[in-house]
């Protein structure tokens, strides 16, 4: 069947057999179990064109294709939740489509229209509602991305794009604490670079540090700036936070980091509640010094992946440094319960982020 999406239709090819009632929803490790279909749409001779829905699987490919060899792809992280009354919510979709196009324009790629993105969005999410976890702390993850699809081998921009949206049941990303070690060799974005674009390569960069941090016991880099390794920036999945006294500091968008949706959400949502954030350079050493006196209260991470997390130990040249007592931290748990209620229709959405699929 067909759906009409404002200015282009959707083809909509169900499988023929659903997976869903082999799942145990209990018992799912993050990013391993895919819904049933997967939405693509490709731009082709200069339009977005042959928008369709379909079992999730393999599609062919040319091994030359530019996102292999010249790293032309980025991706978005959000998350469907489900209202009391049984309705798919989707948390602040606009803007990661706003992020996407950001960072499609840093990487040359082409824009994708909203109506397109929302639009075809919504049809996946209706068509795999009963993939949607109700859990506690679960969810179901959604990950749009784009790919340069030219055959040809030289460096430039690609002439083609495949847009792509897949799904998958997810409970918590994180299910302790973090520990993160401060990276003072490694680094994962300079001034000028695309630090701020989610795309792969700046995943790909990261993992041999992080892959050393684990090692050693870490659960993640905490990353710091390429100049001084003085000012922290961000781990490898969220954006940092850090309360002293009672207000709230995390680093300013310098073009290094990334916008994370959830980081904007908990500056809006701490400014509602009358709580002071300073977006500004924060040195490691402040924060150490701050855990030692005692005015360093709480530090915790965001991001779609994550949500909130206490982030309770963090290993500096070789020390460690430890927060206790993340169970009763006010501000990191506050707005933990209320991202939560929030994005399952708990609680007033006073900011208008959630859309009803």
């Amino acid at each position: 069947m067909s759906v009409n999406a404002s200015k282009f239709n959707v083809e909509i090819k169900p499988t023929a057999k659903s997976r869903l009632a082999e799942m145990d929803f209990d018992n799912i490790q993050f990013g391993r179990v895919f819904s049933d279909h997967q939405l693509v749409i490709d731009f082709i001779e200069g339009k977005w064109q042959d928008a369709r829905i379909m079992q999730y699987g393999e599609l062919p490919m040319s091994l030359a294709i530019s996102a292999i060899h010249y790293g032309q792809a980025i991706f978005e992280g959000m998350k469907a939740q489900v209202a009391p009354d049984g309705t798919p919510l989707l948390f602040r979709p606009k803007d990661n489509l706003k992020r996407l196009n950001k960072s499609a324009e840093r990487m040359c790629m082409q824009q994708l229209p909203e109506e397109y993105f929302m639009e075809s969005l919504k049809q996946l999410i209706r068509l795999d509602r009963g993939w949607i976890p109700t859990k506690k702390g679960s969810g179901l993850y959604i990950r749009p991305f784009m790919f340069a699809t030219d055959a040809f081998i030289g460096v430039r921009p690609s002439e083609t794009y495949r847009f792509s949206i897949f799904t998958c049941p997810v409970n918590a990303y994180y299910l302790q604490p973090l520990k993160v070690k401060v990276e003072t060799n490694y680094v994962r974005a300079v001034e000028g670079g695309v630090g701020e674009a989610k795309c792969a390569g700046n995943y790909g960069s990261q993992m041999y540090a992080t892959r050393q941090a684990q090692t050693e016991g870490y659960t993640q880099v905490l990353w710091t700036d390429a100049h001084e390794h003085k000012y922290i920036e961000e781990t490898g999945t969220t954006n940092v936070f850090v309360r002293i006294g009672d207000k709230v500091v995390t680093p300013k968008l310098d073009g290094t980091i990334l916008a994370g949706i959830t980081r904007d959400s908990v500056i809006k949502l701490l400014q509602h509640w009358g709580i002071e954030v300073e977006e500004r350079k924060i040195s490691i050493h402040e924060i150490i010094e701050g855990i030692q006196n005692g005015t360093v209260k709480e530090v915790f991470a965001a991001g779609t992946a994550a949500t909130l997390v206490p982030i309770v130990t963090i290993g500096y040249e070789g020390t460690d440094h430890t927060l206790n007592g993340y169970e009763n931290w006010e501000y990191a748990n506050k707005l933990s319960k209320t991202l939560t209620d929030i994005k399952t229709g708990n609680a007033e959405d006073i900011f208008g982020w959630v859309e009803r699929v």
